[in-house]
């Protein structure tokens, strides 16, 4: 049996994402493509995409983006229309959240786009507005400490 020359295999090419610190220049969309939110992730490197052109597409990621390029629900991505197809698009790139975020103050997304990493950032206690939960325990320790009092 012959010996193992090699540096490792797939996996350990797999292991490497150099790609990602680096800061690559904002593309916008040209004619032919539009921008599009992923609502569902449908297997088998398909997907089905809200453009923002108000028409549901289904979307097709390219082999270019397809084990290298990890998309999820709720990402913003710039889809390549099909002439011959209205409700069909192929994913032609994956926009990170300061992309997104440089996009809107652009004015090439709409206000109501959100991206949620800045949801999970903005909320604060994380709790609900007005439960109150935090008060009620500390009303029962004032009556256990004066319970207290009155064994001594």
């Amino acid at each position: 049996m012959p010996k193992n020359k090699g540096k490792g295999g797939k996996n350990r090419r797999r292991g490497k994402n150099e790609n990602e610190s680096v800061k690559r220049e904002l593309l916008f969309k040209e004619d032919g493509q539009e921008y599009a939110q992923v609502t569902k992730m449908l297997g088998n490197g398909r997907l089905e995409a809200m453009c923002f052109d108000g028409i549901k597409r289904l979307c097709h990621i390219r082999g270019k983006l397809r084990k290298k390029v990890w998309i999820n629900q709720s990402d913003i991505i710039l889809v390549g229309l099909r002439d011959y197809q209205d409700t069909k698009a192929d994913v032609i790139l994956k926009y990170n959240p300061e992309e997104v975020r440089n996009l809107k103050a652009y004015g090439e997304l709409p206000e109501s786009v959100t991206i949620d990493e800045i949801e999970f950032n903005d909320v604060g206690d994380g709790g609900f507005p007005g439960s109150g939960s935090d008060v009620e325990d500390d009303e029962s320790d004032d009556d256990e400490d004066k319970d207290d009092d009155d064994d001594a």
